[in-house]
């Protein structure tokens, strides 16, 4: 199984009603959930599975992807890593999942399923973290850790 988690991007500061889940894109997180969204679509296998977060920064850095997605609970804010595993179905789906969702979660998610317990890992935003299990050895690994600086420069 493929496990892909992508940070959303960069969002406006928190509304002094403290509604943390209608914040927005930024324009530079617009340019670069654009620049990455690009990117992965060309390099996501075609039956990858898209879940994201409900929070509006999230759908707005999934949709620059261009691909059809489902709004996810378990993956807003008030989650957990644990929570997020399940719902991707971690490590035995049978198909590749790409996860939009938030900091610190995701990097407690990463370094859960690498690690075995949660650990302080940083994603930036609109950073990637591509993870992969082939279940023959049980052990999975480290495929990719990008950011949207990087991205911009593969092909």
């Amino acid at each position: 199984m493929e496990l892909i988690l992508w940070r959303h991007a960069e969002a406006e500061p928190a509304a002094p009603d403290g509604d943390d889940s209608s914040r927005a894109l930024t324009a530079k997180g617009q340019r670069h959930a654009a620049r990455v969204g690009a990117w992965l679509n060309r390099v996501l296998p075609e039956d990858c599975r898209i879940l994201s977060s409900p929070a509006k920064r999230c759908t707005q850095t999934v949709k620059a992807l261009g691909r059809r997605y489902e709004v996810v609970e378990a993956l807003g804010t008030e989650s957990d890593a644990e929570a997020i595993i399940q719902a991707c179905g971690w490590p035995g789906h049978r198909q590749p999942v790409l996860v939009v969702g938030h900091q610190p979660l995701l990097g407690e998610v990463a370094s859960s399923v690498l690690c075995g317990r949660k650990q302080d890992w940083r994603i930036r935003k609109a950073g990637v973290f591509w993870i992969e299990h082939k279940g023959s050895d049980g052990v999975p690994y480290i495929r990719l850790v990008a950011g949207p600086d990087l991205i911009g420069k593969l092909r």
